[in-house]
């Protein structure tokens, strides 16, 4: 069994291959053991997973590891990635988890599946996982089956919170088109808008693992087609689309497609004084319009760094280009794609020209990310020799205001800044570029690939 599984943010592989029976029960045993360990007292996970085929399967596995450690296992059944984090802030019935555990390979292909992990209401990730890892490919023994369980109702506590928080919305005169992408968002989403009274179409809502109809990934373009096409008809506002365990969005207008970073300064225009948590593939628009009125902070790509950089700074929101959206104004401060559609649907509440405001921001050119394909045993060794070359660089490299180095390597230009850091998930390089003109983009883009040939070559 490769270590591979065991990820920087969470643990993920090919379902029997990678995820086999006894792999998953040493998960969950060592898990609960991990739990223990930070509190003595700790009696129960929380777990709940989402559309995919063999998620039930790896429920009972999981199950039978927690177990045998010692805690016992809140069953939530199938719900949406938020509704599992839900768990760590509600209790049932006087009951209340130490922790909880989301079966989900959010967007990654059918065959894959995987955890996202949460002790006392902390992410945990990097070494603790790895860790986790070592210590269950390291074990040969044998786990014994038991499945017990308790169940909670998480998914009717997590749609009663929404419709109370939200019960002000007044959009009888609009009209919303949702891309469930036969992920989980579908198990929550109708009763909330029927709630409250919302007017709607949805794509794709019943749950399906195989996913069908398109991929579950709304960072995405082309798996954005059915709705731009609904936006096309003239009959809806706003279209939504969201990943396979729902943590991830995307907001479209008839017109536009707006990123995470950008519903970032939508939304901090309605927290006082904000303070900002942003991915270093943010656009630097972001950073310096919020800095005008709050405070942004550029730090580390991925949903794990984010939480526990919003609970160091008390930030009141952070962002991920690719739609994970964290609200710790009126919220909890984790990614939840479901909460942020109904912020979304209170600012249009409110009169906020989605539209206008865009086009009213200064003028950049941005690339989508590029990904490279290097590597596992590469990919930080070649971030590296590009940060020592970057120290004396060659003719060819413009002129360089700065280097941020919190992840991977931003290097800032005269007129904009270009990305490369190293992906916590795939053997690959992740890559952005953005300037005040597509020429310049594409120098900066250029020339720091050509570096990166001419390192990848030496290695």
């Amino acid at each position: 069994m490769s270590s591979s599984i065991f990820r920087e943010y969470d643990i993920r592989g090919i379902f029997e291959k990678e995820l086999n029976e006894d792999i998953v029960k040493k998960i969950g045993f060592y898990l609960a053991k991990a739990l223990k360990k930070r509190n003595n007292d700790a009696k129960f996970i929380a777990v709940g997973y989402d559309a995919r085929v063999h998620s039930p399967v790896l429920k009972k596995w999981l199950t039978s590891g927690i177990n045998n450690a010692g805690l016992k296992v809140l069953d939530m059944g199938l719900v949406p990635t938020p509704a599992n984090y839900y768990s760590n802030f509600t209790s049932f019935n006087q009951l209340s988890t130490d922790g909880s555990i989301m079966i989900t390979g959010s967007h990654n292909p059918p065959e894959y599946n995987g955890f996202k992990i949460t002790l006392q209401k902390d992410p945990f990730f990097g070494e603790d996982i790895y860790a986790l890892g070592r210590e269950v490919l390291n074990d040969d023994s044998t786990i014994k089956d038991n499945e017990e369980t308790t169940f909670i109702d998480t998914k009717n506590a997590y749609i009663d919170y929404i419709v109370k928080e939200f019960s002000h919305l007044k959009l009888e005169n609009k009209k919303f088109v949702f891309d469930c992408g036969n992920g989980v968002a579908g198990v929550v989403l109708r009763e909330i808008l029927d709630k409250l009274n919302i007017k709607y179409k949805i794509l794709f809502e019943e749950p399906d693992g195989t996913f069908p109809n398109h991929h579950p990934d709304p960072s995405d373009e082309h798996t954005l087609e059915d709705v731009k096409k609904e936006l096309a008809s003239g009959e809806f506002d706003f279209g939504f689309a969201y990943d396979g365990d729902a943590d991830r969005i995307a907001l479209l207008s008839p017109k536009y497609n707006f990123k995470g970073d950008i519903l970032a300064i939508f939304f901090s225009k309605f927290i006082e004084n904000p303070t900002v948590i942003g991915e270093v593939k943010c656009t630097q628009v972001m950073y310096d319009i919020i800095n005008s009125y709050g405070k942004a902070i550029m730090y580390k790509t991925g949903h794990s760094n984010l939480k526990v950089k919003i609970k160091e700074t008390n930030a009141d929101f952070a962002a991920e280009v690719s739609g994970h959206l964290f609200f710790n104004d009126r919220y909890f401060g984790y990614d939840d794609a479901i909460y942020a559609t109904f912020r979304t649907l209170e600012l249009i509440d409110q009169g906020f020209d989605f539209d206008t405001e865009y086009e009213s921001l200064p003028k950049v050119f941005s690339t989508p990310e590029i990904n490279v394909t290097v590597t596992e045993e590469t990919k930080f060794k070649i971030i590296d020799n590009l940060k020592t070359a970057l120290e004396n660089p060659p003719s060819y490299i413009p002129t360089i205001k700065d280097i941020i180095t919190v992840d991977g390597i931003r290097v800032i230009f005269e007129n904009g800044w270009g990305l490369v850091r190293a992906s916590n998930t795939t053997p690959k390089l992740v890559t952005r570029f953005e300037a005040d003109t597509v020429e310049n983009a594409t120098v900066y883009q250029d020339a720091l690939m050509k570096l990166f040939e001419e390192i990848k070559g030496d290695i």
